[in-house]
């Protein structure tokens, strides 16, 4: 690898700099993405090798980030269980047939593998262009995250369907999310076949729950499903809205790096953590909107923050929002390749 700045923070070895992707990099605040957006459903850009690989490469050549991340979605595994889904511009994801009774569950299959072949396909040919210039990420969406979408059928304010179902149907929850921990431990090891250098692993609505409900129905399946993964030399980002909170449980699970939300001082998140665990994060995105010198100020602030610390991954607390001026978040990524310990 050319840049290893990334998988060597993500190790928590010594690095120049903190290495830096953003979450969102490859998306809607670019005019680019627009041009290849306006042709395509969104769920042709993922099925189709090429055009993810195009989408993929555009903050790669852009940006000059340190490391790229497959351009997917975390639903793609509750599609290819039998779920309906669909994306429309302004809603978002919708599954039309949502997983409410015993008998929805019993419908989802767990050997789809062949559904998802082109995710295993699109990191081939985006290796190939980045040729062993920066590391590409994988990543696939935790139990509880894709499951609140097949309860809810589509995103949510609040979560009550999903918490009225773990709430008052628990074996029914835990059987779903088995299942679907199931098919996101297959589906990582394939993408870890296909070549992609580290993956992440998104949580992203456990903060809907309690500490307790979080370590009943989330954590004990990312636990399960981290254990089941063939990561040697592959490095583990475990990522929720709610790190913050939920950082001591995250780490029983053992990952190589907790991804941090921007509630929390990261240092005393790092420091509170076990040795070898890396942090990530953890600016707030709406600091992006700001003018530049109010960028700069935040970044270094939170570099000299984490200065003497080792195993620190630059990255947004949650991912970049749409009408973020493209030209804030190339500065943003200049002030930090910039910056030298």
């Amino acid at each position: 690898m050319e840049n290893n700045l990334f998988l060597d923070a993500a190790f928590s070895k010594p690095t120049q700099r903190p290495p830096v992707w953003m979450m969102r990099q490859a998306g809607r605040f670019m005019p680019e993405y627009w041009e290849i957006k306006n042709k395509y459903s969104f769920l042709e850009m993922c099925k189709t090798p090429e055009i993810a690989a195009d989408v993929t490469m555009l903050p790669v050549d852009l940006l000059g980030i340190d490391a790229a991340i497959l351009f997917s979605d975390i639903l793609v595994t509750g599609e290819a269980m039998g779920g309906d889904l669909s994306f429309t511009q302004g809603v978002g994801p919708k599954f039309a047939n949502p997983v409410r009774t015993a008998a929805d569950i019993d419908r989802l299959e767990t050997n789809v593998l062949d559904r998802l072949q082109y995710v295993a396909d699109a990191i081939k040919v985006i290796q190939q262009r980045l040729n062993g210039s920066i590391p590409l990420i994988g990543f696939a969406g935790a139990p509880f995250t894709v499951m609140s979408y097949l309860i809810e059928g589509g995103s949510s304010k609040d979560f009550k369907l999903t918490k009225l179902f773990i709430h008052n149907q628990p074996a029914l929850a835990h059987r779903l999310l088995s299942k679907i921990a199931t098919v996101t431990t297959a589906y990582l090891n394939m993408q870890i076949e296909a070549g992609v250098n580290a993956i992440q692993l998104f949580d992203s609505w456990a903060l809907a729950l309690s500490w307790n409900d979080y370590r009943d129905f989330s954590h004990q399946y990312n636990q399960q499903i981290l254990a089941g993964l063939n990561r040697e030399n592959v490095p583990l980002i475990s990522f929720c809205k709610g790190s913050s909170v939920f950082a001591p449980l995250m780490a029983e699970a053992k990952p190589d790096v907790i991804s941090i939300d921007w509630n929390a001082d990261l240092k005393n998140i790092k420091q509170s953590l076990p040795a070898g665990i890396a942090v990530q994060g953890n600016l707030d995105p709406f600091i992006l909107y700001a003018e530049k010198p109010v960028i700069k100020k935040y970044i270094l602030d939170l570099f000299e923050r984490m200065r003497g610390e080792q195993g620190f991954i630059f990255n947004l607390g949650h991912g970049i929002m749409p009408d973020i001026p493209f030209s804030n978040v190339k500065y943003a990524i200049e002030v930090v390749k910039d910056f030298k310990y």
